[in-house]
């Protein structure tokens, strides 16, 4: 079959190389891709949010199947765009429709789903520019430090933690009369801040059935020992040592089927990934966030530990048939340490020329910020490439993903040499 992905990151990437790799999969093509992607399939140039442009790629290259990375086009409604089309109507979308995208493109919305549905999660209100006033007393009984949250896409910047009631004030305005994150903060999630271990769980599903794949911690601080600024995420490692069986268990019990059952019993239908975002509050899991599609950088570790046939896998989403399909899941470790321009995640390095990626030896180089000029590859995002290593033990994954890194140069790069300490 013939198969499009959209988007351009390393979240794409990994996707390119784990599709590529399927006898099921005949043609691949990438929108708009990256220098990497080309290895796998063919580039073409078109951006996410162009639906138009989608549509005469799927026809002109007689797509089977449409599997979307980004969360913008799903909130902005690219699988319902499909259905409401004659020519497009047959041709399934892996990505849920505008209404569960809503999971991921609105806190406000996803809050009350866990709360309608029983799903454990911090105490939270949302409030508006109109509320402010409750919203200032509420500041006032929840306990620090705070957590503010804008209500819509920020493109993962919306989400501010507060270490006194004051700066939380002051944010607060910020967010609902200054429009600090935009439209995005026209309303505001005020949440309790969960103390304990971050890590994400991710599934798919077909609207009935569903299957957990890998577990996955990312890193999202710019520093090493996690400080400085948060990024779109400096790497990830998979499986994660302290979710055990047991643990997992809980998060099936009290997180997924609740929120498989939520969607059905609402009448939500719901085809793609569900990234669940957990906080492991001594022992216990608690729901931080929802995401409608897979996270970046775990779907790089996530990939390399997937065995089975992800097209055969995206087909059962596709029929409603993902029961039948088989998920097998290597017991080794993946770990993956992502390379940055200079001065990223603020303003960035870019145009620079990239070396020494044939002298990676043991890794896999997911793109994920780049571009061909002639023969040379180029940066062009603040998150660059993505060096993923897959190993009897995180020990030898972390070290060899780190050592690959190293031997890859250009102007002003920059990794984090810790990942996955914290875990060994």
């Amino acid at each position: 079959m013939n198969i499009l992905i959209l988007g351009s990151g390393g979240r794409e990437s990994a996707f390119a190389w784990k599709l590529a790799q399927s006898p099921k999969c005949s043609q691949l093509f990438i929108a708009p891709g990256n220098a990497g992607t080309g290895q796998y399939g063919t580039n073409l140039n078109v951006k996410v949010n162009d639906f138009e442009g989608i549509k005469q790629a799927v026809l002109n290259n007689k797509i089977d199947l449409v599997l979307v990375g980004p969360e913008e086009p799903l909130v902005k409604g690219i699988h319902d765009f499909f259905l409401a089309d004659d020519l497009l109507r047959g041709v399934p979308v892996i990505g849920p429709q505008r209404e569960g995208a809503q999971l991921e493109g609105s806190k406000d919305f996803s809050k009350q789903f866990m709360e309608r549905n029983d799903i454990p999660a911090a105490a939270s209100k949302t409030f508006t520019r109109e509320t402010m006033q409750e919203g200032f007393e509420y500041l006032a009984t929840i306990g620090l430090p705070i957590v503010l949250k804008a209500d819509g896409l920020a493109a993962g910047k919306g989400v501010l933690i507060c270490m006194s009631v004051v700066e939380a004030q002051q944010e607060l305005i910020e967010m609902l009369t200054e429009a600090k994150f935009g439209e995005a903060s026209s309303k505001v999630v005020v949440e309790q801040f969960l103390q304990g271990i971050e890590l994400s769980v991710f599934v798919l599903s077909d609207g009935n059935n569903y299957k957990v794949l890998p577990s996955a911690k990312d890193y999202k601080r710019i520093g090493e020992g996690d400080t400085g600024l948060n990024t779109g995420g400096m790497g990830s490692v998979s499986p994660v040592p302290f979710a055990s069986g047991e643990f997992l268990q809980k998060v099936e019990q009290r997180v997924i089927i609740p929120t498989i059952n939520g969607l059905k019993q609402e009448g939500i239908p719901y085809k793609g990934f569900i990234f669940i975002g957990l906080m492991n509050c001594g022992g216990d899991p608690y729901m931080i966030e929802y995401n409608c599609r897979m996270g970046d950088p775990e779907t790089e570790s996530v990939m390399m530990r997937i065995e089975s046939d992800l097209v055969d896998l995206l087909q059962g989403v596709a029929e409603g048939t993902l029961d039948e399909k088989e998920l097998v899941i290597s017991d080794k470790v993946a770990a993956t340490v992502v390379m940055v321009a200079g001065g990223y995640p603020g303003e960035y390095l870019k145009d620079k020329t990239i070396t020494g990626m044939e002298n990676v030896r043991d890794s896999q180089v997911f793109h994920a910020g780049t571009y061909l000029d002639g023969e040379d590859v180029k940066t062009s995002g603040g998150r660059v490439l993505a060096i993923t290593s897959l190993q009897d033990n995180m020990f030898d994954a972390l070290q060899q993903a780190t050592a690959d890194a190293s031997r890859i140069y250009y102007d002003g790069m920059y990794f984090r040499k810790d990942i996955g300490f914290d875990l060994l």
